[in-house]
Protein backbone atom coordinates (compact mmCIF):
# COMPACT_ATOMS: atom_id res chain seq x y z
CA UNK A 1 0.00 0.00 0.00
CA UNK A 2 2.87 2.32 0.82
CA UNK A 3 4.50 1.68 -2.56
CA UNK A 4 1.30 2.63 -4.40
CA UNK A 5 1.02 5.81 -2.35
CA UNK A 6 4.62 6.73 -3.18
CA UNK A 7 4.03 6.06 -6.90
CA UNK A 8 0.85 8.18 -6.89
CA UNK A 9 2.62 11.04 -5.11
CA UNK A 10 5.47 10.83 -7.65
CA UNK A 11 2.98 11.00 -10.53
CA UNK A 12 1.24 13.94 -8.89
CA UNK A 13 4.58 15.75 -8.47
CA UNK A 14 5.48 15.06 -12.11
CA UNK A 15 2.15 16.43 -13.31
CA UNK A 16 2.50 19.51 -11.10
CA UNK A 17 6.06 20.08 -12.33
CA UNK A 18 4.79 20.05 -15.93
CA UNK A 19 2.04 22.48 -15.02
CA UNK A 20 4.34 24.93 -13.30
CA UNK A 21 7.58 24.55 -15.25
CA UNK A 22 6.75 22.77 -18.51
CA UNK A 23 6.52 24.00 -22.09
CA UNK A 24 2.87 25.00 -21.84
CA UNK A 25 3.03 25.82 -18.18
CA UNK A 26 2.39 28.84 -16.04
CA UNK A 27 5.40 30.98 -17.14
CA UNK A 28 4.39 30.59 -20.80
CA UNK A 29 0.80 31.53 -19.95
CA UNK A 30 1.96 34.66 -18.14
CA UNK A 31 4.18 35.60 -21.10
CA UNK A 32 1.35 35.05 -23.58
CA UNK A 33 -1.00 37.19 -21.50
CA UNK A 34 1.55 40.02 -21.52
CA UNK A 35 1.97 39.72 -25.29
CA UNK A 36 -1.81 39.68 -25.73
CA UNK A 37 -2.23 42.82 -23.60
CA UNK A 38 0.48 44.63 -25.56
CA UNK A 39 -1.03 43.57 -28.90
CA UNK A 40 -4.49 44.69 -27.82
CA UNK A 41 -3.10 48.10 -26.84
CA UNK A 42 -1.36 48.42 -30.22
CA UNK A 43 -4.56 47.41 -32.01
CA UNK A 44 -6.54 50.03 -30.11
CA UNK A 45 -4.01 52.70 -31.07
CA UNK A 46 -4.27 51.58 -34.70
CA UNK A 47 -8.10 51.75 -34.52
CA UNK A 48 -7.94 55.31 -33.18
CA UNK A 49 -5.44 56.32 -35.89
CA UNK A 50 -7.59 54.68 -38.59
CA UNK A 51 -10.66 56.55 -37.36
CA UNK A 52 -8.73 59.82 -37.51
CA UNK A 53 -7.53 59.07 -41.04
CA UNK A 54 -11.05 58.14 -42.15
CA UNK A 55 -12.37 61.43 -40.76
CA UNK A 56 -9.63 63.38 -42.54
CA UNK A 57 -10.34 61.54 -45.78
CA UNK A 58 -14.06 62.24 -45.45
CA UNK A 59 -13.34 65.93 -44.83
CA UNK A 60 -11.04 66.09 -47.83
CA UNK A 61 -13.59 64.42 -50.09
CA UNK A 62 -16.42 66.66 -48.94
CA UNK A 63 -14.16 69.70 -49.10
CA UNK A 64 -13.13 68.95 -52.67
CA UNK A 65 -16.74 68.39 -53.68
CA UNK A 66 -17.72 71.72 -52.16
CA UNK A 67 -14.84 73.49 -53.91
CA UNK A 68 -15.79 71.90 -57.24
CA UNK A 69 -19.47 72.79 -56.80
CA UNK A 70 -18.59 76.40 -55.95
CA UNK A 71 -16.24 76.61 -58.94
CA UNK A 72 -18.92 75.23 -61.27
CA UNK A 73 -21.74 77.53 -60.18
CA UNK A 74 -19.88 80.70 -59.31
CA UNK A 75 -16.94 80.58 -61.71
CA UNK A 76 -18.39 78.47 -64.55
CA UNK A 77 -15.86 75.64 -64.32
CA UNK A 78 -16.19 73.00 -67.03
CA UNK A 79 -14.23 69.76 -67.12
CA UNK A 80 -12.38 68.94 -70.35
CA UNK A 81 -14.79 66.15 -71.37
CA UNK A 82 -18.00 68.07 -70.55
CA UNK A 83 -20.24 70.17 -72.77
CA UNK A 84 -21.61 73.37 -71.26
CA UNK A 85 -25.29 74.02 -71.90
CA UNK A 86 -26.97 77.10 -70.46
CA UNK A 87 -30.74 77.31 -70.31
CA UNK A 88 -32.33 80.73 -69.79
CA UNK A 89 -35.89 81.36 -68.79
Amino acid sequence: MKVISIILVAFLLAIQAQLWLGKGGLPRGVHLRAVLTQTQAENEQARVRNAQLEAELRDLREGLEMVEEKARFELGMIKPDEIFVQVRR
